[in-house]
């Protein structure tokens, strides 16, 4: 991504993490908040100074919480958990999308259907009507409605591929939401809240950083402010993908091992144990005249 420099980064207990230079920052203009009279105090902590009206976000913080977040995000899609990206935005909606797909996970860039979340069932039905509707143009049966019905099986499919498309595939609830602008996504945040689903968030001086799980103070109204942050979380969620997808293929291959093994095991023949030597049975013999088993005058069959 032009102007993202990603680098190496020690927080504390030694982990290497990912972060974004101050430089990058500031190119993207993520210090910039809103003016002083549209804030909220919450985000007090997160400002460093005030200028010409406007209030200037710590940068040093947002750098350390973005860290933070980035390692929350690595760790989620390392278990193979879907990750939604939301961005209702009008100048986060085609960055929301492309980095979605760019780490293969889902996305909403409209409003947010109450119960996306909450009654996912539900939403899996609707899902479920878009692709019927999908099959019918390809096999033909759309030709069996008359016109009337045929317009609006295609308004039905437009409007559910406008506000679902990005999560077609999504077969379970998320195992993380990544938000820009939670004023607008306020009732996402709350479904996700309600089910323990972890959020990440861009922050900015108006927002309220309370129920964000993993803030990243910072502008969110500039679209490079947008993408760099948008990026990093895709990032994150590729190195998440990759571990857990070679972790499912040392497994499996530890299982074919085992399988073979098991069946190569199977195939070999069993022998008949041979029969004991007259060395093998001496000691057996001596043992039982010493206990008395055994009189002086009994025949001794070592062969039998």
């Amino acid at each position: 991504m032009p102007g993202a420099k990603p680098v190496a980064a020690k927080p504390a207990g030694g982990v290497v993490s990912y972060s974004i230079t101050i430089k990058d920052m500031l190119e993207a203009g993520v210090h910039f908040g809103h003016q002083t009279r549209r804030w909220n105090p919450k985000m007090k902590p997160f400002i460093f100074a005030e200028k010409n009206g406007i209030y200037i976000l710590d940068l040093q913080q947002t750098q350390r919480l973005a860290a933070m977040a980035y390692e929350k995000v690595r760790q989620v899609a390392g278990t193979g958990a879907p990750i939604l990206f939301v961005g209702p935005k009008k100048q986060a909606q085609d960055t929301i999308r492309e980095e979605a797909l760019r780490c293969g996970q889902f996305y909403v860039v409209e409003r947010w259907l109450g119960g996306l979340l909450t009654n996912f069932q539900t939403v899996r039905k609707s899902l479920d009507k878009l692709t019927d509707i999908e099959k019918m143009n390809t096999d033909g049966r759309i030709e069996q409605f008359n016109k009337k019905e045929r317009m609006q099986l295609e308004k039905t499919r437009d409007r559910l591929e406008r506000m679902l498309g990005g999560i077609r595939g999504m077969e379970k609830t998320p195992g993380l939401i990544f938000v820009v602008d939670t004023a607008q996504s306020e009732i996402a945040i709350k479904e996700a809240n309600k089910l323990g689903v972890p959020v990440v968030a861009m922050v900015d001086t108006n927002c309220d950083p309370d129920p964000v799980n993993f803030p990243i103070p910072g502008n969110d109204d500039a679209i490079r402010s947008i993408r760099l942050f948008s990026h990093m979380i895709a990032d994150a969620v590729i190195e998440g993908a990759a571990f857990f997808k070679a972790r499912e293929r040392e497994e499996k291959a530890v299982v074919e091992k085992a399988s073979a093994e098991k069946e190569a095991e199977e195939r070999t023949p069993r022998r008949a144990a041979a029969p004991a030597s007259r060395q093998e049975l001496a000691p057996r013999v001596a043992a039982r005249l010493k206990v008395g088993e055994l009189h002086d005058d009994s025949t001794l069959d070592l062969d039998s």
